[in-house]
């Protein structure tokens, strides 16, 4: 019997999933510290180079859409930055408590105001693209803030729709329970959506360090949740897991497939722009 806990997820005494949260995280900042102090030394940072090539396969990378610090731009985007720490901020929080095979939406009240959110996004995102066009109508002036919050809105939206999509196909004995039980845990959600924002708009080069390595992380592990998925389902080998060291196999194999198409489409992006931030022209 698996043990969950209601959100929040915090009680008294955290448990093995937890400690090994804090642990990367700390490792994170580790790393952080040690870049942000220097220019030249975060200029050649290896991490947030790599990750720029994960970041470059799903966003533009328009530097003026873009959050910038010491010199250095994030992996993605502000909405992008957004969106994927949507996802992972999605991924954690359920993890922590313990749902991963926790199969159902939340109800369809709450998916509605998920829905809403995509909507939002998709309306600033608009308004966004059409200022590239200076005859075309435009409603206001866009803004990296409104697309980091709209980003971030889209991004939970993705976690929560993806998350109990990978129990059904991963998992053999996987439980037909909504990982969001109720408006009380789609709020406390939206309120460590809200901090994360709150960070990331404080410009604190530490904390935009680590947010651009967990945003970009993002785009890796839902790449690879999805690849896994693929494979499961094209294979006919869906929901046959028992335990997570059968689970690895399908998420290792996703993973592979995430670092080929990060390569092969960055490649292939580059040869056709010539340039890793934005396209010709922007």
């Amino acid at each position: 019997m698996i043990k969950t806990q209601t959100l929040p997820f915090v009680s008294g005494r955290f448990g093995r999933r937890a400690m090994l949260f804090l642990a990367v995280l700390g490792v994170l900042f580790v790393l952080g510290i040690y870049n942000v102090t220097d220019v030249e030394r975060l200029a050649r940072d290896p991490v947030l180079g790599g990750l720029d090539y994960a970041g470059y396969v799903v966003c533009h990378r328009i530097t003026s859409h873009s959050i910038t610090f010491a010199g250095r731009q994030l992996p993605l985007c502000a909405r992008c930055t957004g969106m994927y720490l949507g996802v992972v901020l999605s991924f954690v929080v359920l993890g922590l408590a313990g749902r991963f095979k926790w199969a159902k939406l939340p109800s369809a009240k709450i998916m509605g105001v998920f829905v809403g959110f995509v909507i939002v996004m998709g309306i600033d995102g608009v308004n966004s693209y059409s200022h590239f066009f200076p005859d075309l109508p435009h409603l206001y002036e866009p803004q990296n803030w409104l697309r980091l919050v709209t980003g971030m809105g889209t991004g939970l939206a993705m976690g929560v729709f993806i998350f109990p999509a990978l129990a059904q196909t991963l998992w053999r004995d996987y439980q037909w329970r909504p990982v969001l039980t109720g408006f009380r845990e789609f709020f406390w959600l939206v309120f460590l959506a809200l901090i994360v924002v709150l960070l990331v708009l404080s410009n604190q080069p530490l904390l935009l360090y680590v947010l651009g390595v967990i945003s970009a992380l993002g785009v890796v592990a839902i790449l690879t949740v999805i690849n896994s998925m693929m494979l499961l389902l094209v294979t006919r080998r869906d929901a046959r897991s028992v335990s997570w060291r059968q689970a690895a196999v399908p998420l290792a194999i996703g993973l592979v497939l995430t670092v080929a198409e990060i390569a092969v489409v960055s490649i292939v992006r580059y040869n056709l722009t010539g340039t890793m931030t934005g396209f010709p022209g922007l």
